[in-house]
């Protein structure tokens, strides 16, 4: 538990303290980096969020049906509809993604 709060807290110092650096110089937000980081992370994020709970739902499904296999008609719809709820979770991070990457200026 301890190994995976430094990782949290360290992956938080690294994406906070660029950012304060460049503001002290009176860096503008405008060049669309904080738009690029935050495009990445709601796709990151929603695609590990929702890679977790595929498997976790694939596999209690799998478990199930092979304790009760008379129930595995219910358990595939109930099944079938978790995975379309959950897959809705990644296309709202790649919405937020795209909103996002077209709100940017461009850099070059």
């Amino acid at each position: 538990m301890a190994k995976l709060t430094k990782v949290i807290l360290y992956s938080v110092l690294l994406v906070a303290f660029p950012g304060l650096a460049l503001a002290a110089d009176g860096w503008q937000a405008s060049t669309g980096l904080g738009l690029a980081v935050g495009a990445g992370l709601a796709v990151g994020l929603a695609g590990l969020g929702c890679g977790i709970g595929q498997g976790l739902t694939a596999g209690n499904t799998t478990a199930g049906i092979a304790r009760n296999p008379g129930a595995a008609g219910s358990m595939f719809t109930n099944f079938i509809l978790a995975m379309v709820l959950i897959e809705s979770i990644a296309i709202y991070g790649l919405v937020v993604a795209l909103l996002l990457f077209f709100k940017m200026p461009e850099l070059g």
